[in-house]
């Protein structure tokens, strides 16, 4: 058997079921075999379109894709999704062709291990057929720990042939995670108790622990928020307070800058999350995590404590249940007043914001559009917002069914991400509605994989916020005196564009032009429906936060 093949079947084995990728020469092999071993491959039509499906796939479906791309071009294609993955720390494989290192003459020759390491990813390759197979299993490892890793075959060892069993190498278990040390189990639980108003954050490294930071919560009378990237995964307590951060509304933040203690779990507490630090600056703060490198990264904390964020949080609880810090199997107020109560009850969701609508003959307010969505649109559904000054009304005011109905592709803060990383959602849960949320210039970027969603016969909604502009360099540089003419375009009839790739497209210029939304729920929704939503230009929300902070 070729070593191509092998490795392939043995990445299938080893769990890898999706497979997003553009066939080449170089990597055209490993691709199939990858199929006959059992994964589904998705043929995308770039490869930062496969990257970013394979992207949005992990992050659903919580378990190592893999993204299969050609040698040089191939990869460097796929560069801005890869660096999309790495901040998002998404297990994922780029399984790439790569040319000998004795033929550097060759057109395709690039040093991929350096241009990926460059992004942060991890560089594996296959040094020798009689290696090949515990070289992938490195790289499948790595990216089961949640690392984005780059696999490459050169085109040599790929080629040569060995004997297999057809059995892939048995990988170890993944490592068992730890509960924090007694004595930081006993100091967290020690100032919840003495916390008069604690709040406890959930971030990407606590998806698998709700259950156990809502008990936690309850025990503590802590209120719960999440990080913008664990949205959702609380949605099921009264005491949720939805996003912390550049999302959460004027009576949210009220809420968090009142709390006295804030215990966050698996969360970087970056400068989003914690708004540059004015949600923070007066509090106490607590971050357990299960990576040291983590601790006080973006910004100093009080204490640390190193432990699985599940584990972590039942040891406390059953700390504070114990008697030693109070009343056993009491649980106490703390935050959860009739006060916070009602706060929560009339200023949770933006769209009970109250704003006055801009008007125009020929455009609609985007935020008369977004909570007009979020009404028609089924409550089952995965919400995925691009980058860009329109973010917020895909983001903030479509709400999440929980924590597997919402993809952030913003970890790059790039443009144009938002389609393919909707595309891979969809495929991880094809049980519920893809809501895409993206500027004009974002799509204009990314709608060549218009075409893969028509091909897949994705029921997805992508919602283009057209302003004819780049709105986020208009709003930022208008104030200037600068010529803007670098970041204004003429009005593009982006329906038309989407009824040529297949999709259906209606341009949304009142609320009444949502009459076609509304058919084509009704209908049998075997493609995509763009909605080109002419949308007056004004500074957002987002627009007003985004460069505070930022180095000049």
């Amino acid at each position: 058997m070729k070593v191509s093949e092998a490795v392939g079947r043995a990445l299938a084995q080893w769990g890898v079921d999706r497979v997003f990728g553009v066939a080449g020469s170089g990597n055209f092999e490993v691709t199939t075999a990858l199929v006959a071993g059992g994964a589904s491959y998705v043929a995308a039509r770039h490869e930062g379109g496969a990257t970013t499906m394979a992207d949005g796939y992990s992050r659903l479906a919580r378990k190592v894709s893999v993204v299969s791309v050609h040698q040089g071009p191939g990869l460097t294609n796929a560069m801005t999704g890869i660096g999309e993955a790495v901040k998002a720390r998404t297990p994922l494989i780029v399984v790439a062709g790569e040319t000998p290192r004795t033929m550097k003459t060759s057109n395709f020759w690039i040093d991929q291990a350096a241009a990926a390491e460059a992004l942060g990813a991890l560089a594996f390759r296959l040094e020798s057929p009689q290696t090949a197979l515990a070289d992938a299993a490195q790289a499948f490892l790595a990216a089961r720990s949640g690392r984005p890793v780059l696999l490459g075959l050169p085109l040599d060892v790929q080629a040569a042939e060995f004997d297999w069993t057809g059995s892939a190498p048995a990988l170890p278990d993944a490592p068992s995670p730890s509960v924090a040390s007694a004595d930081a189990v006993a100091d967290l639980a020690s100032r919840l108790a003495a916390a008069e108003r604690p709040l406890i954050l959930g971030g990407r490294g606590a998806l698998s622990a709700h259950d156990e930071l809502i008990r936690l919560a309850a025990a503590s009378g802590a209120l719960l928020a999440t990080t913008a990237m664990a949205r959702g995964l609380f949605n099921d307590d009264p005491w949720n307070l939805d996003v912390m951060g550049g999302f959460a509304n004027a009576a949210m933040a009220e809420l968090i800058q009142a709390a006295d203690l804030i215990v966050a779990f698996g969360a970087s507490l970056n400068r989003w999350t914690t708004r540059n630090g004015e949600l923070v600056e007066n509090t106490t703060v607590v971050q357990v995590d299960t990576d040291a490198a983590a601790f006080s990264r973006h910004r100093r904390v009080t204490s640390t404590v190193l432990g699985d964020a599940g584990l972590t949080a039942d040891a406390v609880a059953a700390e504070l249940a114990s008697g030693t810090l109070g009343s056993a199997g009491t649980p106490r107020e703390g935050f959860r007043t009739q006060q916070t109560a009602r706060a929560l009850a009339s200023g949770r969701l933006w769209r009970d914001q109250p704003f006055e609508p801009r008007v125009s003959e020929s455009r609609i307010d985007p935020r008369t559009l977004a909570v007009a969505l979020d009404e028609l649109l089924p409550s089952e559904r995965i919400v995925t917002a691009d980058a860009g000054s329109h973010t917020e009304y895909t983001a903030m005011y479509l709400q999440v069914p929980d924590d597997r109905g919402f993809c952030l592709p913003l970890g790059f803060q790039c443009i144009g991400l938002a389609l393919a990383a909707s595309i891979g959602a969809a495929v991880a849960r094809p049980d519920r509605l893809p809501v895409t949320g993206v500027g004009d210039g974002g799509f204009m970027m990314s709608l060549v994989e218009l075409d893969t969603a028509v091909r897949l016969g994705l029921p997805m909604v992508i919602v283009v916020y057209n302003d004819s502009a780049y709105g986020a360099e208009v709003h930022h540089f208008g104030h200037t005196g600068l010529p803007l003419d670098v970041v204004e375009f003429p009005e593009t009839d982006i329906a038309a564009i989407a009824r040529g790739f297949g999709c259906d497209g209606i341009t949304v210029r009142s609320l009444d032009d949502l009459s076609g939304l509304r058919q084509w729920l009704e209908g049998d929704r075997t493609a995509p429906i763009v909605i080109d939503a002419k949308t007056i230009s004004f500074p957002s929300w987002v627009d007003a936060h985004a460069f505070v902070g930022e180095p000049k």
